[in-house]
């Protein structure tokens, strides 16, 4: 495999870049994010109520906490 750069960025379209190991993304992690940033919707938090009335059936993770975890789950080096 290449080199990726910006130039054949296109030509790796649709194929994997990496493959990091699993993360467990538990109630726990979610509870701490939304303590550290004063984010507290119940979709997030309130796990009996976001089963009942969140159309995922459960909590969602903040974007914020997932978008955070890009870093450490990549493996640079299957993508260089």
């Amino acid at each position: 495999m290449s080199e990726l750069t910006m130039s054949n960025l296109k030509d790796r379209l649709g194929s994997e870049l990496g493959v990091s190991d699993w993360m467990l993304l538990d109630q726990e992690r979610i509870n701490e994010l939304a303590d550290c940033t004063g984010d507290r919707q119940w979709i997030h938090v309130d796990v009996e109520r976001a089963k009942r009335e969140s159309p995922f059936g459960g909590p969602v993770a903040h974007g914020y906490l997932t978008l955070s975890l890009v870093g450490p789950l990549i493996k640079w080096t299957d993508i260089m």
